[in-house]
């Protein structure tokens, strides 16, 4: 089966789950479609009973697509784009450093919460695992996902300052929150040489601090060439032109792909660009490429999610396991954002219950998920795999179906 075969199958299942959902569930897609796919998927494991033809073909594409490398060297940096494009400017600067201390602090913290938490855990239901790869499971379930919380949002009609705060946080604490994984990683293959506290705050300062600045320097070069021509059709496409060759230059220079993005679409979305480099028309234009491909992406996403169970070991432990992580990593979230916001709440006039509303809201998607399946053997990977698919599904379709209402309920 060639890649244009598996591509066209996955939108085909991408378009029927879709119809689906906007016909009869009329669930926020993200929810909807993992759902309708998680349960096809248990209806194909049953029919695998009588015939196992569909869960053999469904197990093929699964296993020709490699998810951490479609989704963090490709899909990621597109989706952040679109995210950040579509991000209210002047809100994000008003509300810019409580998303700073959430996005860096709060992964930091609650990455050695679960972490720590997490081994004494395991211990507890009798598996033997180093607290380094605890600390990378940690580290990769801490960044809350945009992709699966911003359209939940706005569906829930959260107040535009909240809606800020967890989305603007999700943004960037997906780049922050990749480049810790990465450096514990480092840390915890590093078993013949030695990796000083200088090595990990060079890897950190130059995937951070390199991110923004290529992501600054991109949405520039955006603003400059845009404002140079009035012509809708090629400024769409030096927008595309941006997103792929800045995720080129980010990855062959060891840079934050992620955080270049969202740098590079605050700066082609903010409105002084937009009144000084796009007509009217050109704007339209920009915003619905931009929407459609980000819901197609979207789909095909949580549509690989819901599929990817398929390769999933659910051994017991395992199961037991996630289960009692669902609460354990909401409860560490809670932890990390308290100092934060009780420091900042009377200067910004944080809403009521900011702090439980960004714990629940505060969802998981498929960057957990790839970066889980990143793990080595040796780290467990098959273990903490399971742990974060039951984190993530409980996260998208249990936090994600109750936060309009708890929105509603304490948000007055």
């Amino acid at each position: 089966m060639d890649i244009f075969t598996i591509i066209s199958v996955l939108v085909f299942l991408s378009a029927i789950f879709g119809y689906i959902n906007a016909r009869f569930l009329k669930l926020p897609n993200s929810i909807g479609l993992m759902l309708i796919t998680i349960l096809f998927t248990l209806a194909v494991f049953l029919i695998g009973y009588i015939d196992d033809t569909l869960i053999n073909a469904e197990r093929y594409i699964i296993t020709q697509i490699d998810f951490k490398s479609v989704l963090l060297d490709i899909m990621l940096s597109f989706l952040l784009f679109a995210g950040a494009l579509h991000t209210n400017f002047e809100q994000l600067k008003v509300q810019r450093w409580p998303i700073l201390v959430f996005s860096t602090l709060g992964v930091l913290v609650s990455t050695f919460l679960v972490g720590t938490s997490m081994y004494y855990l395991l211990q507890v239901i009798g598996m033997e695992v180093s607290f380094i790869y605890c600390l990378l499971f940690g580290s990769l379930i801490s960044p809350t996902d945009p992709i699966a919380v911003l359209g939940i949002l706005k569906k829930a009609g959260a107040p535009k300052k909240l809606e800020t705060k967890i989305v603007g946080e999700s943004l960037f604490n997906d780049g922050v929150g990749v480049v810790v994984f990465l450096t514990i990683f480092q840390l915890a293959s590093a078993t013949d040489v030695a990796v000083s506290p200088l090595d990990i705050l060079e890897l950190f300062g130059v995937e951070v601090i390199g991110g923004l600045a290529l992501g600054l320097a991109l949405g520039w070069g955006t603003w400059k060439l845009m404002k140079s021509i009035d012509d809708y059709d090629i400024e769409v496409i030096i927008t595309l032109a941006t997103v792929m060759v800045g995720t080129l230059i980010a990855q062959k220079f060891h840079l934050s792909a992620p955080l270049a993005m969202v740098a590079a679409g605050l700066v082609v979305g903010n409105d002084t660009v937009r009144d000084s480099a796009m007509s009217e028309t050109t704007e339209t234009y920009v915003d619905k490429f931009w929407e459609l491909l980000d819901i197609l992406l979207n789909t095909l996403l949580f549509v690989l999610i819901g599929m990817e169970m398929l390769v999933l070991s659910f051994k017991t432990e395992y199961v037991i396991a996630g289960l009692l992580a669902i609460p354990l990593v909401l409860i560490c979230r809670y932890l990390s954002l308290l100092i934060p916001i009780k420091f900042f709440e009377k200067k910004l006039d944080f809403v009521p219950k900011t702090n439980l509303v960004m714990t629940w809201g505060g969802l998981r998607g498929g960057i957990s998920i790839a970066l889980a399946l990143g793990l080595s053997d040796e780290m467990h990977r098959d273990a903490f795999l399971v742990i974060t698919y039951i984190v993530v599904v409980f996260s998208i379709i249990g936090q994600g179906l109750t936060v309009e209402k708890l929105i509603k309920r304490v948000v007055k």
